[in-house]
C-alpha cells in the first residue's frame, strides 16, 4: 500500500509540473527546467554518502572497534539480503540515525553515539532494519526524483514571478503568455510550489512507513523497533541535535521536531501513529502513545 501511495504522489509531482510547465514555459520551458533540475540534483544522489557524512562528521568504524554495532549491522544485513554497508558513529549524544548511499553495493549506516547508549540490542537491530530498508526500497533515489519534479517546478513558477514582474517571458514565448491571464500567473507563482512541497513530503513521510514495515518483516521483530522510536521520541526532545533542514527527512525520528506543526509541511509520520502500526503487524492493539 505505501509503494501504491508513493506511486501516486509522484504521478500527481509529475502532473503539477507539467500542469505549470505547459502554463509558464510550453514544451520548451518544461524541458529546460526538468534538465536543469536533474544536472543539480546528480551530484546530490552520485555523492550523497559522501556529502551527508562530511556534514555531520561520521567517522568510520571497524570491526575491532565496535563489535556489537559491528555484529549487529551484518546480522541485519544478512536478514535483508543486502551487501554490508559501510559503518559510522557520529559522535553526538543525540539519539538518532540514518542511512545513506546511491544504491545497495554504494551504502552506509550512521548512528550517533547518544542511541548506542540509549537502545538495547533488539532496539537497534530494530533501527538498523528501518535504515537499511531505506537502502534496499531505494529511497535515495525516490526522494531525489522528487526533489528534482519539485526543483523544476520552483524554477517554473520562479519565471511565472520574472513575468509578472517585467510583463512576459521574452523571445518566442512573449506572444504565448502575453495572453495569459495575471491572475492565474499570480497563483500558479503562489500555489505551485506550495503543492510542490506538501507532495514531496508526503512521498517521505509514506517512504518512512515503508521502512518501518520493511524492517518488522526482515527482523520479525516489529516490537522492538515500536520500542525504539517510543525512546527515541522521548530522549530526542531532552537532547537537541543541530541539522540541517534539508537533511532532517534522512533521520529515523525528525530532529527538528516537525511533528509540533502542521502534519502536512512534516518529514516524518507521527511517532504514535508509526508505532500503532508496528503494534498492529505484530498482532496487538494498544493504542497510540
Amino acid at each position: 500500500m505505501n509503494s501504491f501511495k508513493t506511486f501516486v504522489l509522484m504521478l500527481a509531482l509529475i502532473l503539477v509540473f507539467m500542469w505549470v510547465g505547459q502554463a509558464i514555459g510550453g514544451k520548451e520551458g518544461m524541458i529546460t527546467a526538468f534538465v536543469f533540475a536533474c544536472v543539480m540534483n546528480f551530484f546530490t544522489y552520485w555523492f550523497s554518502d559522501k556529502i551527508v557524512l562530511a556534514i555531520y562528521r561520521a567517522r568510520p568504524v571497524t570491526e575491532k572497534e565496535a563489535p556489537n554495532l559491528y555484529s549487529i549491522v551484518a546480522n541485519v544485513s544478512q536478514q535483508a539480503n543486502l551487501p554490508m554497508p559501510k559503518v559510522y558513529v557520529i559522535d553526538n549524544p543525540a539519539p538518532n540515525a540514518f542511512a545513506t548511499g546511491r544504491n545497495p553495493q554504494h551504502s552506509a549506516v550512521a548512528v550517533t553515539s547518544g542511541i548506542l547508549v540509549l537502545l538495547n540490542d533488539r532496539e537497534l537491530a530494530g533501527v538498523i532494519g528501518h535504515e537499511l530498508s531505506h537502502i534496499k526500497n531505494r529511497d535515495t533515489l525516490i526522494q531525489v526524483m522528487a526533489a528534482t519534479v519539485a526543483g523544476a517546478i520552483y524554477m517554473l513558477a520562479r519565471m511565472a514571478q520574472y513575468a509578472l514582474m517585467f510583463g512576459g517571458l521574452g523571445g518566442r514565448d512573449r506572444n504565448r503568455s502575453s495572453g495569459l491571464n495575471g491572475i492565474v500567473m499570480l497563483i500558479i507563482v503562489l500555489i505551485a510550489p506550495i503543492a510542490a512541497t506538501i507532495i514531496q513530503l508526503a512521498i517521505s513521510r509514506t517512504r518512512e512507513y515503508l521502512a518501518d514495515e520493511s524492517s518488522a518483516r526482515i527482523t520479525n521483530d516489529p516490537l522492538s523497533l515500536a520500542s525504539a522510536l517510543r525512546k527515541l521520541s522521548e530522549y530526542s526532545k531532552r537532547i537537541p541535535m543541530q541539522v540541517s533542514p534539508t537533511t532532517a527527512h534522512i533521520f529515523i525520528v525528525n530532529p527538528l521536531k516537525a511533528e509540533n506543526i502542521m502534519a502536512l509541511f512534516s518529514t516524518h509520520p507521527p511517532i504514535s501513529e508509526r508505532i500503532r502500526r508496528l503494534e498492529n503487524l505484530a498482532g496487538f492493539n494498544v493504542g497510540t502513545i
